[in-house]
């Protein structure tokens, strides 16, 4: 035994409020396991939400499984300890279902680790019938699950809602062989199981073709929560170890009809769904009775029909704001003034592009004017600093581009300078720069990823422009992480190989030259118009023409449709 495991464990379940206890009984018993540290997954609503959906179910109970921190898991591995839960270090071996929480694609690491903590192996045909089942869930099972399919026994193909009450009547009620439960499976809405699908390959390496076995039906239909008023969408569980210890999150709506080319949550979230106001009231009033600030979740947070309400009546309670994200054309004069009275000094906004053409290219929507006049009512609302998000190796981005990024960011600087200078503290302004990745269900799926080379000629570049610009920052992220990334989320089944040696820390170059696969195949490689795509056992309820016809509209620097118009091609916004 560790006992200085479990201490670390009992000691942090007991600055918790709000989880449920470790006496809960029930007959079935899900681990719910976030393939990261317990400060990522205390950070993720959805994680929260689904640990409080399988509590409330009668006759389950739902326990916790994280990523170890480094020295946890140091010790783990060194004394042989199994991975245990928090609420009642009890082996992840031991429980009925083992269901994984993923929104990060390079999360997929960590999956051959925890199995090995918990002794289990990682693939599932070297499973046994005693073993747990395993389902995975989250974005990255409804946008590519296909690099973790040999691993998990199913897929939870859409939002946790609507999928969840059927899949336990079935699990809970089943006593039989799983050959014949898995095709019962196949046959639940939302249920993807892999191990009954055949993947072929053409001479290319391309997939040629996905066939069915059994009762699984030729793509699974991804589900959706139609009025989001029936999700309970809320931080239920309060830690000073998280990325919001200060704030309880609420929901408010999920999907965004924006159309960005480039977001693959902007698609597979569609249609936009918004929560109303009188069942956000009583959330919000449960959540200031935990903290002052109540942090607002949703891809356009002010695109909430009810958005100055919600603003108001949180200030009139006495409590404070956060948002998520701002849309830099919806911002007002009296959102700003709400943010300057819930103490925000940093806000962000995010022009993804420096260029009007490259804008117009992934569809933004934002000219330069609208993006300065934003930026004019953040510093006349002073706002201390400011920072913007840009992507840098996008489709046709060419040197041209990242002179006009530099010479909007430069504009934006002054602005900002003169602010600072005007109420005697000069704040900075930061440049957040993400290395574009095509997502699938996007319409760029069909593009490619940028070359590393390009990459960082053009980063450094950039870094010795922004270094001559005062009170100015700039972070980017790893272009290697970002190499990684891309290559998990457009990847097939033979990706899978991979996995146990990037968990035993090989690098992304050593571990493809050891099972011989070459990542430019799924990075940089440009998509033919007809090929077939891994993930489309998947049917995201928007049509793959919709999505190359704005793919080509993109090309062509075409805005998209209005709305209307819009609904009648894809079908779901």
């Amino acid at each position: 035994m560790s006992r200085n495991l479990i201490e670390k464990a009992r000691q942090r379940l007991a600055t918790e409020r709000g989880a449920s206890p470790a006496s809960r009984t029930g007959s079935f018993r899900v681990a719910l396991v976030y393939p990261n540290t317990y400060h990522h997954a205390m950070s993720n609503l959805g994680f929260q939400t689904v640990y409080h959906l399988l509590n409330s179910r009668d006759g389950c109970s739902c326990e916790r499984f994280c990523l170890p921190d480094t020295d946890d898991l140091a010790e783990h591995q060194r004394t042989g300890f199994p991975l245990f839960s928090l609420e009642s270090q009890t082996p992840l071996c031991e429980f009925d279902l083992i269901a994984l929480s993923v929104s990060f694609e390079n999360d997929f690491v960590h999956i051959p680790i925890l199995m090995q903590l918990g002794h289990l192996s990682c693939f599932s045909d070297q499973r046994t019938e005693n073993d747990p089942l395993v389902l995975m869930g989250g974005v990255c099972a409804f946008l590519n699950p296909e690099p973790v399919a040999d691993l998990v026994d199913m897929v939870a193909v859409g939002e946790a809602e609507p999928i969840l009450p059927p899949l336990l009547d079935l699990l809970m009620g089943y006593d039989g062989p799983r050959t014949e439960l898995r095709n019962r499976l196949a046959q639940l809405p939302g249920i993807y199981v892999p191990s009954l699908y055949s993947i072929d390959y053409a001479d290319g390496g391309q997939v040629a073709a996905i066939a069915p076995r059994g009762q699984a039906p030729a793509r699974v239909a991804r589900c959706y929560l139609a009025d989001l008023d029936d999700s309970p969408s809320r931080s239920f569980i309060h830690t000073s170890e998280t990325e919001f210890r200060d704030m309880s999150l609420v929901e408010i709506s999920r999907g965004c009809s924006r159309g960005c080319r480039f977001c693959a949550a902007g698609y597979i979230y569609l249609p936009e769904r918004s929560r109303s106001i009188e069942t956000l009231r009583p959330q919000i009033e449960t959540g200031l009775c935990e903290q002052d600030r109540i942090g607002l979740v949703a891809a356009a947070v002010a695109d909430h029909p009810a958005f100055s309400t919600i603003q108001a009546e949180v200030l009139e309670k006495g409590g404070t704001i956060s948002v998520s994200s701002l849309r830099l054309d919806a911002l007002t004069a009296d959102d700003v003034l709400a943010l300057q009275q819930s103490g925000h000094r940093t806000v962000s906004l995010a022009p993804e592009a420096g260029s009007q053409r490259l804008r117009d290219f992934i569809n933004k929507g934002l000219t330069e004017e609208q993006i300065l006049a934003a930026v004019h009512l953040l510093a006349d609302g002073s706002i201390r600093h400011l920072k913007l998000y840009f992507l840098i190796g996008l489709p046709t981005e060419g040197q041209d581009d990242i002179d006009e990024l530099l010479t909007l960011v430069e504009k934006i600087r002054l602005i900002w300078r003169a602010a600072g200078q005007a109420r005697g503290a000069l704040g900075t302004v930061t440049l957040s720069l993400n290395p574009f990745i095509p997502k699938p269900f996007t319409p760029l799926q069909w593009a490619g990823m940028e070359a590393e080379k390009v990459l960082k000629k053009r980063l450094q570049g950039m870094r010795s422009a922004i270094a001559r610009m005062p009170n100015t920052q700039l972070h980017c992220e790893s272009i290697r992480g970002a190499r990684l990334q891309a290559l998990l989320a457009r990847g097939d089944r033979r990706v899978a190989q991979l996995l146990p040696l990037l968990a035993e820390g090989l690098n992304l170059k050593q571990a493809c030259r050891r099972v011989g696969i070459d990542p430019a195949f799924y990075i940089e490689r440009v998509r033919s118009a007809d090929e077939r795509f891994p993930w489309e056992v998947i049917a995201p309820g928007v049509s793959r023409d919709y999505l190359w016809c704005e793919y080509q509209r993109a090309v062509s620097g075409q805005l998209t449709p209005r709305c209307s118009e819009q609904c009648q091609q894809c079908g779901v916004c």
